[in-house]
C-alpha cells in the first residue's frame, strides 16, 4: 500500500499511483509557471503560499475524477492548475479579512507586506487562473464563474452573519457549501469532464464533491477543538480563542442548557466571554472537548462522508473509485 496527497490517501494500484504522481508534478511545475511575472516583486509575492506548501487537495480530486475517462486528456493538468490559482487567490484575500498574521506556518501576505498587497496578489492570481480557464473552452468557464460566484456568496454571508430568525446551524452549513464545497465539487467535475466521462459519471461525481467538500470542513472544525495541532497545522482550539462560529460550538448553543451539569453551566459562561486569556480558553477547550456537542458534531460530519461514498455506489469499480472512497475514510479518522 502507498500513500499519495493529503490526508493519507491510500492507492492500492500501481498505475493509478504512478498516474497521479506524474499529474500532481505537472500541477506543481504549472503552478510555478503560472505564479511568476515579469516583475520581481509580484513573483515573491504570488509564490510566497506557494512556497509554502499545502494539500493540494483540489488538483488530486481533478486528477482522480480524469481516471473515469482519459486522464491524458489535454485539459486535465490545465483545470488542476485553475482550481489551486483559485484557491490560492482567495487564501490572501482570506488573510485580510481575518487580519490572520500566520498562513501555512509562515507570516501571511498580509503580515509580511501589507493588506493592499495581499488584496492585488490574490486578484494576480485570478487573472492568471482566468488566462489558463479560457483556454478550456466556455462550458469551463461558465462552471468556474458558477462556482466563484457560489464561492463569494459563501463569503458574504459568513461577513453578514445569520438574519434575526435564521438556525445559525443551518447558515453556517450554506457558508461551508459555497466558500469550500463549490470548488471542490468543481475540481470533481473538471477532471471528469475534460476527460471525456459520460455525463452520468460527470454528474455522481460533482455531487461526491459536494459532499465530500462539507465533510472535510467540518473535519477541520473537529480538528480545531480535538487534536494537537499536528494534523490541523495550527493551534488548537484557535478559532475558539478567535469567537468562530464552528459546528461543535454552533451544535452546543441550539442544544438546551443542563443546569444539573456544572460543566455545561461552566462552558457556556466561558463561551459568552472573551477567551484571550489562556487560562479561559485552555479551560474552555477541555471542556468542549468532553461536551455531548462535539460527539454530535463528529456524527453529522460522517453523515456527509456517508453520503459520498453512497454516491460512489452509483460508479463501476475501479482503483479511481477505490482511491474516492479512501478519502471518506480519511474523514472518519479526522474526526476520531
Amino acid at each position: 500500500m502507498t500513500v499519495v496527497g493529503p490526508f493519507g490517501l491510500s492507492m492500492q494500484d500501481e498505475a493509478l499511483e504512478a498516474g497521479v504522481r506524474y499529474g500532481m508534478a505537472a500541477v506543481e511545475e504549472a503552478l510555478l509557471d503560472a505564479t511568476k511575472s515579469d516583475t520581481p516583486f509580484i513573483t515573491a509575492a504570488a509564490q510566497h503560499l506557494l512556497a509554502a506548501g499545502g494539500k493540494r487537495f483540489r488538483p488530486l480530486l481533478v486528477l482522480l475524477a480524469s481516471h473515469f475517462g482519459d486522464p491524458a486528456a489535454p485539459g486535465v493538468v490545465p483545470a488542476a492548475l485553475v482550481v489551486e490559482l483559485t484557491h490560492l487567490a482567495t487564501l490572501y484575500h482570506d488573510d485580510v479579512m481575518d487580519e490572520a498574521p500566520v498562513r501555512r506556518g509562515t507570516p501571511s501576505a498580509n503580515a509580511r507586506w501589507d493588506n493592499s498587497v495581499a488584496i492585488l496578489t490574490g486578484d494576480f492570481l485570478f487573472s492568471r487562473a482566468s488566462q489558463v480557464l479560457a483556454d478550456l473552452g466556455p462550458q469551463a468557464v461558465r462552471l468556474q464563474a458558477e462556482a466563484f460566484e457560489r464561492l463569494v456568496t459563501g463569503q458574504i454571508l459568513e461577513t453578514a452573519g445569520p438574519r434575526p430568525g435564521d438556525d445559525p446551524v443551518r447558515h453556517y452549513l450554506d457558508v461551508i457549501s459555497g466558500k469550500t464545497s463549490a470548488l471542490v465539487a468543481v475540481s470533481c467535475r473538471f477532471g471528469a469532464m475534460l476527460s471525456g466521462a459520460d455525463e452520468r459519471t460527470v454528474d455522481v461525481l460533482t455531487e461526491f464533491g459536494e459532499r465530500i467538500g462539507t465533510a472535510f470542513q467540518l473535519a477541520d472544525d473537529i480538528l480545531d477543538v480535538a487534536s494537537d495541532g499536528h494534523e490541523s497545522g495550527k493551534t488548537p482550539g484557535t478559532d475558539l480563542r478567535e469567537g468562530v462560529p464552528t459546528l461543535p460550538v454552533l451544535l452546543l448553543r441550539a442544544m438546551p442548557a443542563d443546569p444539573s451539569d456544572p460543566d455545561d453551566t461552566r462552558l457556556r459562561e466561558l463561551l459568552d466571554g472573551d477567551l484571550a486569556d489562556d487560562a479561559r480558553h485552555a479551560e474552555a477547550l477541555g471542556l468542549l472537548r468532553r461536551h455531548p456537542a462535539l460527539e454530535r458534531a463528529r456524527r453529522e460530519t460522517l453523515q456527509y462522508a456517508d453520503e459520498a461514498r453512497a454516491l460512489l455506489g452509483r460508479l463501476p469499480h475501479c482503483p479511481a473509485r477505490a482511491a474516492l472512497e479512501g478519502l471518506c475514510d480519511a474523514v472518519a479518522v479526522r474526526t476520531m
